[in-house]
């Protein structure tokens, strides 16, 4: 490699550089923010289910909702989240190499079952590959709206009411730390309420009654389900762009420094031969 070669490639290296450290910085940016909503929603749904389960524990709610019921399982629904851009490592490649095992793993129960995909990648990779795709949301996570969510987790609910569906997954890249994000499978449908002893610490007097109540609330913890999935999806995203973004500015830095010490090795050779041409010039 000449030297004009090796210093064009440090220029590129450097070019390339820049770009990795300024996605680097907006991925964290972005990443503080998308944990910030991650804590705000977190304690309402945790609120949810503690209130969900008091109201559960009293005698007088009886049947507590459909939506609890659970019945054999012929028909099921995946909810698949993945991101809409790539460059964040192995995000994209490891979530859909989870779906893709788990959707066949689906198919020992339902022959063909209903696959909702949430994010262009997932969509694009599973589209290619023959699946069919019930539903695809490829501008959710864009704009990670709460009426987005929403309007999703009651189609779900009516689906599974109407007996059309008899389990809904949720499959997402649940946010551990920043350096640190897992993937989960969890059951959407029929909802698990927490079991008790049955016997309430309190024994209050409603109104409306405990089992309206339920009723009003469990919609309301489905749909946040969902919401908080996508935030959670989002955020594990952001956490491995900062981390593949760090790993391409370091390379970048080690090759520019490998790059450099060629060429310096190159340039110095180049003066020797130089130097050593004008000797034997000046002896003959």
């Amino acid at each position: 490699m000449s030297l004009k070669e090796i210093k064009n490639r440090i220029a590129s290296v450097a070019g390339t550089r820049k770009t990795t450290s300024a996605m680097k910085m907006v991925s964290s940016v972005k990443l503080r923010k998308a944990q910030q909503s991650i804590q705000y929603a977190l304690p309402y749904v945790r609120q949810l289910d503690h209130i969900l389960e008091s109201l559960s524990s009293m005698p007088q709610t009886g049947q507590i909702s459909p939506l609890v019921v659970e019945r054999p399982v012929r028909n099921i629904a995946l909810i698949c989240f993945s991101s809409d851009s790539s460059l964040c490592g192995g995000f994209n490649s490891n979530i859909i190499r989870h779906c893709k095992a788990l959707i066949e793993e689906t198919r020992k129960t339902d022959d063909e079952p209903h696959i909702y995909c949430i994010g262009q990648k997932i969509t694009e990779t599973l589209g290619k590959q023959g699946y069919a795709i019930t539903r695809s949301y490829s501008d959710m996570m864009g704009q990670r709206q709460y009426s987005d969510a929403a309007s999703l987790a009651d189609d779900l609910m009516d689906m599974y009411l109407n007996g059309h569906i008899d389990k809904v997954v949720l499959s997402y890249t649940h946010f551990v730390s920043p350096g640190c994000q897992r993937i989960v499978d969890e059951q959407l449908l029929p909802v698990s309420v927490p079991q008790t002893d049955g016997k309430s610490e309190t024994d209050y007097i409603l109104e409306p009654s405990a089992q309206e109540l339920v009723h009003e609330l469990l919609p309301k913890v489905i749909r946040m389900k969902v919401y908080s999935a996508m935030l959670d999806s989002y955020a594990s995203e952001q956490a491995a762009r900062v981390i593949a973004m760090q790993a391409a500015t370091e390379n970048a830095d080690r090759l520019t420094d490998e790059l450099t010490l060629q060429y310096n090795k190159l340039r110095q050779q180049a003066i020797t031969n130089e130097l050593l041409d004008l000797a034997g010039g000046l002896q003959e």
